[in-house]
């Protein structure tokens, strides 16, 4: 079982579909394979992305997989999510 599961969201950060699958999976990913932590990577910029994927994880039905969501300290372009 790996300690972490990362989505780097660089390659994809054009598309809110791609943005918003990725993440989705990932969580429920880690969720099924009883991994607790997933590492999401939306960069610095201008903070747009990194806010829509805190929206996107206060969602109902992705809440209920996580205990907490932090943003790494010192590095505002990490985001980690701590599943239950």
């Amino acid at each position: 079982m790996p300690e972490k599961l990362t989505v780097d969201l660089h390659p994809i950060f054009r598309s809110d579909r791609d943005i918003d699958n990725a993440v989705r999976n990932a969580i429920f990913r880690a969720a099924g394979e009883k991994v607790p932590l997933v590492e999401i990577i939306p960069g610095k910029g201008s903070g747009k992305l990194k806010n829509r994927v805190l929206a996107m994880l206060k969602q109902p039905h992705i809440k209920k997989l996580y205990r907490r969501v932090e943003v790494v300290p010192g590095n505002d372009g990490m985001v980690l999510v701590h599943l239950r």
